[in-house]
């Protein structure tokens, strides 16, 4: 008779184990993640975050949803459309993010974000990323904005100071030109076996042209962004300075020259083919991987100190089951914790006031990336940046000032004016249809 008991208590205990494993299965949230891979390193960090998020909070389980840039946006909206958008997702700011406020397609997390952040805790450029006419609908990722790198071997060579990190110590455009010129060499044939200089043409919008017209005190587009003026004395000067480089300069080499020998721009600086690049901050973590010695320096100044800065921002989408637990991932993607593994791997920087200070740096300085007195160029990503204008005109308008700018570098008997003064025309007619 003791046996039935024993089989009887045996089989309630496994009847209230199996009813609790029940409901906390049935209780568990899952939310489905889109995000795009700009690294392995990135993707990850972001699997890391995820599985920090879900230890502190056991009823949410997360679905990350890699996918590629050139896809990534377009299937959300088919996604949407189709009533299966992930609940929360990576949006590019420039210009997805106000594209999809204005269709109406994200959630508008303004209550919850000031209930529980606050808005002066980030960097005055994500202040004004984030905030659209009045509102919030997702939080930004990081900054990353246009620096100088350089191998400090080539400049060791030639006794040359390597590009200041410090603001206040930048380079004129002149000096910038002459240490350009004497780090371009050439063999007894006088084939150019050195650049002094790359990159100025890759990114028009990032670690070029933008800033560097802005350095001039030049505007881009009008205040309401109706109007673009890109070919107003201002912006003219200083694109054809950047064609000169290469035309009057012989400090750059052809654009095309990537593609002929093989080699990327990171490996270019490695083998000593260019001395300095102009490149995105997020470069540094491919940078750092390779044996050779790099500093970085602030962008070269006209006539005052200036970058342009973005990141994507977390959005949740508006047709989500779960806002509550979507806000709540949403939250824990801004935060330092989540924030600070990128940013020892060199890919982000932050864009939280409170890792600019001298112990917030302490956490995220990672010696074994980051080069000696890195943090001399931290006041520059704090301070000294403006939004990117990509973040408020629509894409066609990209597309169009990359395609005009590109024919000046590759073309030298493409006069800079009357290119500027087409692509001026152009954006004005897509802008006038908005």
């Amino acid at each position: 008779m003791k046996r039935p008991k024993r089989g009887i208590l045996f089989t309630v205990v496994l009847m209230i184990v199996l009813v609790c494993f029940a409901s906390t299965a049935v209780g568990k949230v899952t939310l489905n993640f889109q995000g795009w891979e700009a690294s392995p390193l990135e993707t990850e960090s972001v699997r890391k975050g995820i599985a920090l998020f879900e230890s502190r909070n056991p009823d949410i389980k997360v679905e990350y949803i890699p996918c590629p840039w050139s896809e990534h946006h377009s299937k959300l909206l088919i996604l949407y459309a189709g009533d299966a958008a992930p609940d929360v997702a990576f949006v590019a700011a420039e210009p997805f993010y106000r594209e999809f406020v204005k269709r109406g397609v994200l959630l508008d997390i303004t209550e919850p974000f000031y209930e529980e952040l606050k808005l002066e805790d980030f960097i005055p450029i994500d202040r004004e990323k984030m905030v659209v006419n009045g509102k919030i609908y997702g939080i930004s990722s990081c900054v990353v904005a246009g620096v100088l790198f350089s191998n400090t071997n080539l400049y060791d060579e030639a006794g040359l100071d390597y590009p200041p990190r410090n603001v206040n110590q930048a380079w004129k455009w002149d000096e910038f030109i002459d240490v350009a010129e004497k780090l371009t060499l050439t063999d007894t044939s006088g084939k150019v076996t050195q650049y002094g200089s790359y990159g100025l043409e890759a990114w028009f919008g990032l670690h070029s042209g933008h800033p560097l017209i802005l350095s001039n005190e030049g505007r881009l587009f009008n205040d309401d962004y109706t109007k673009c003026l890109m070919d107003q004395p201002a912006a003219v000067e200083v694109v054809q300075k950047m064609a000169d480089v290469k035309r009057i300069h012989k400090a750059s080499p052809d654009a095309f020259i990537l593609q002929n020998i093989g080699m990327n721009a990171a490996q270019m600086l490695e083998t000593g083919r260019i001395a300095t690049l102009f490149d995105g901050s997020w470069s540094l973590q491919l940078l750092a991987t390779l044996d050779f010695p790099i500093q970085v320096g602030v962008l070269p100044v006209f006539k005052k100190p200036v970058s342009v800065g973005t990141a994507h921002v977390h959005s949740a989408f508006k047709a989500t089951e779960h806002p509550e637990e979507a806000w709540k991932f949403v939250k824990f993607l801004s935060s330092e914790e989540y924030q600070v593994d990128l940013i020892r791997a060199g890919l982000w920087m932050p864009n939280r006031l409170s890792l600019y200070t001298p112990q917030g740096m302490e956490r995220w300085l990672n010696p074994e990336v980051y080069p000696e007195g890195y943090e001399g160029i931290a006041e520059y990503f704090r301070d000294y940046l403006e939004l990117i204008p990509y973040c408020f005109i629509p894409q066609e308008v990209q597309d169009i000032i990359e395609e005009e700018t590109q024919l000046i570098w590759t073309d030298e008997k493409q006069a800079v004016e009357p290119v500027m003064k087409r692509l001026v025309e152009r954006v004005n007619a897509v802008l006038a249809e908005q």
